[in-house]
């Protein structure tokens, strides 16, 4: 695909379309990588998912019932796991933390060496030689969109063939991938690198790439580097403690409210609207908070049509902004009169670091700052807090609470 229709009605054409392939034929098929245009395996919900255009329990909810919990087993865990990975970074806030600091680091290191300029430059051109890779950072930057097999292969090869710093590579991703959010993109990344699951990086192998990408590609071993460790020695302390959930402050209802629609969640329609005192809404995009360096078009077409759904489905006239000046935010609620803004929760990532530095604004302009947090988050976070294998085998657990709500 490289026309993508940023709606929720797009999104649930594409679910139920995919359906009838959620059990073996996913189980079977779905590490095949068969090139642009060609992800017939796999669903391509990811952008929709990210947004919650379609939602990761309604996804799952007609995988089983269309195949039963055990023959869709792998497409249910491949949900399950972005918000394992959001709940894992909800639980470890400093290693996002860490990722910003480091990304600012990389790139003034990029304004001093020019021979790492050229090299970065190259493999985000898809000039460095190597087929497999080439194509892929074409793909990415020409559709918004890579087969998750290929995204790990070309995170190893970033990192260890190219010798390339993987912050750099996951603000390229960041910036180009659809349905990139900060957990996935940045957990994914140190995953490769052998950082998430420490001392165990993931190579990428030649025949592996031969045989799932049905030979389209074939390139030598001696073509990519031998991985015999990853990059935990890059942070000797470890991994830094799980601290508990973030506190959260529900909206009130009857308090005269402004409500907010990002595109961490577009379907605000499943709260109980008509409970609360709207004298407001307006739409906030932030896509180009990803990354210091501009992202892509396709990324920030994608976030306006997304909002641009919600607000139409929302059924209150909206007002467009952008994630700038806090105080601009301020002004919208408070010339409204309202005294808290509502908005489905905002994950750890750009968002919520710009709202962070933007909530003393708003408690000056007496302004609560309130979210919503769903059913499907609460029942999977609190397992976030080491490997997926924890989550993994809470997975019936987790279903029964996040279903049946």
């Amino acid at each position: 695909m490289t026309d993508w229709t940023a709606t929720r009605a797009e999104g649930d054409k594409i679910l139920v379309a995919f359906t009838p392939r959620m059990g073996r034929r996913y189980a079977n098929g779905r590490n095949t990588d068969h090139g642009s245009g060609t992800h017939k395996a796999v669903s391509v919900l990811s952008p929709y998912i990210r947004r919650r255009l379609v939602l990761e329990s309604d996804a799952v909810a007609a995988a089983i019932a269309a195949h039963g919990l055990k023959d869709a087993e792998k497409f249910v865990q491949e949900v399950i796991w972005r918000g394992y990975f959001k709940g894992w970074l909800e639980r470890r806030p400093q290693v996002w933390d860490s990722y910003r600091t480091g990304l600012n680091a990389d790139l003034a290191g990029l304004d001093r060496d020019r021979r790492l300029r050229r090299d970065v430059d190259r493999a985000m051109n898809g000039q460095t030689g190597l087929a497999c890779f080439d194509a892929w950072a074409t793909e990415l930057v020409e559709t918004g969109y890579l087969h998750n097999h290929a995204r790990m292969w070309f995170a190893s090869i970033w990192i260890f063939t190219l010798g390339l710093p993987w912050r750099l590579g996951a603000d390229f991703f960041f910036r180009h991938l659809l349905d990139g959010d900060a957990a996935s993109n940045t957990l994914g990344w140190r995953w490769v690198a052998g950082l998430h699951t420490r001392g165990k990086p993931y190579p990428a192998d030649a025949q592996n790439i031969a045989t799932f990408t049905a030979g389209r590609f074939t390139p030598r071993q001696s073509d990519l580097a031998e991985v015999t460790q990853g990059l935990e020695a890059s942070e000797p302390d470890g991994l830094p403690t799980v601290m508990p959930l973030r506190a959260i402050t529900m909206p009130q209802p009857g308090r005269p409210t402004a409500l907010l629609i990002t595109d961490e969640d577009c379907r605000v329609e499943d709260f109980n609207l008509a409970a609360y005192d709207i004298r407001t809404a307006g739409t906030l995009s932030a896509s180009h908070l990803r990354s210091p360096l501009p992202v892509s078009n396709r990324v920030r077409q994608f976030e306006a049509g997304a909002l641009a759904d919600a607000a139409n489905r929302s059924g209150f006239a909206t007002t467009a902004m952008r994630a700038d000046d806090p105080a601009s935010l301020a002004k919208w609620a408070t010339s409204a009169g309202a005294t808290q803004i509502a908005t489905p929760y905002i994950t750890r990532g750009p968002l919520r670091d710009w709202l962070g530095e933007a909530a003393p604004t708003l408690a000056k302009a007496g302004i609560t700052l309130c979210e919503w947090r769903r059913d499907w988050d609460t029942a999977i976070w609190p397992h976030a807090t080491a490997g997926f294998f924890k989550v993994r085998q809470n997975i019936p657990h987790i279903l029964e609470k996040a279903l049946s709500a």
